[in-house]
């Protein structure tokens, strides 16, 4: 794309047919406030964040019959100042098809004429972003507490342990709260996290490296409000929360 206009202000942008809803899960609320001018009644609103609750939060300021919920995997990060780095690996989107609607049609249509885009529609979105909500909170977990990437994690016994663990936890708050995932989704998920680049690090990780607030408490801690709900133990997940508590809103001061 060599055309791009880039503005704060949704204001000056519109109406239009649909939204790329990508700010991280604690701007998720403000951002929501600043979509109505760009909102008609076809709009769709695609959700792509993190955790379980983008969708109910978006819904307060946007009809929730125009939200697309749905999950992206794509390792990037901005590397400086008009920079975003990818490192590799997958580029996919799973969104709603919300049954067949002519703008998501639009949308999906558009995607498979882009390049890098893998954009697949899904007719099960809540257990979509489910799953990445299970996956995420391991993989954030795992690498954030032990300072290192996936490739460092799973090639030690200890924190592959751990790792696990923390895919059997948020499997079981999951199920409590009515998903239907089985525990061989575990095992798929190691298998996949095996398939990543070695040196490939969560966002929360790369977070809290460059010294900026953590999604915390929309995954691990989720897992962990979760599990006090449900009456679930959480060892693992009490503990990632523990260790990085002190550095949600970014480094404690000294």
């Amino acid at each position: 794309l060599t055309d791009i206009h880039a503005t704060a202000e949704p204001a000056e942008i519109g109406p239009v047919d649909v939204i790329l809803f990508t700010v991280r899960l604690g701007d998720v609320d403000q951002a929501a406030r600043s979509l109505k001018p760009m909102v008609t009644a076809d709009t769709k609103v695609v959700t792509l964040q993190n955790g379980v609750e983008s969708k109910d939060i978006l819904g307060r300021h946007v009809d929730p019959a125009q939200i697309a919920a749905g999950v992206i995997y794509l390792p990037a990060f901005i590397k400086a100042p008009g920079i975003i780095f990818n490192p590799g690996g997958v580029r996919r989107m799973i969104v709603d098809r919300m049954g067949g609607d002519t703008v998501m049609a639009a949308f999906f249509a558009a995607c498979e004429r882009a390049v890098g885009i893998d954009a697949e529609p899904t007719d099960d979105a809540d257990k979509t972003v489910w799953a990445k909500f299970i996956d995420l909170t391991a993989f954030s977990g795992a690498t954030s507490i032990a300072r290192a990437p996936i490739g460092v994690v799973r090639e030690h016994p200890e924190t592959l342990a751990f790792l696990r663990l923390l895919l059997r936890e948020a499997i079981a708050v999951a199920r409590a709260a009515g998903q239907d995932f089985d525990d061989a989704h575990a095992d798929r998920t190691i298998d996949f996290f095996m398939t990543l680049p070695h040196e490939q690090k969560s966002s929360m990780l790369v977070a809290l490296e460059a010294g900026r607030p953590l999604e915390l408490p929309w995954l691990s801690g989720k897992v962990r409000a979760l599990g006090m709900e449900f009456g679930i133990p959480t060892p693992a997940s009490d503990a990632v929360v523990a260790a990085l508590a002190a550095y949600v809103d970014g480094p404690p001061e000294a």
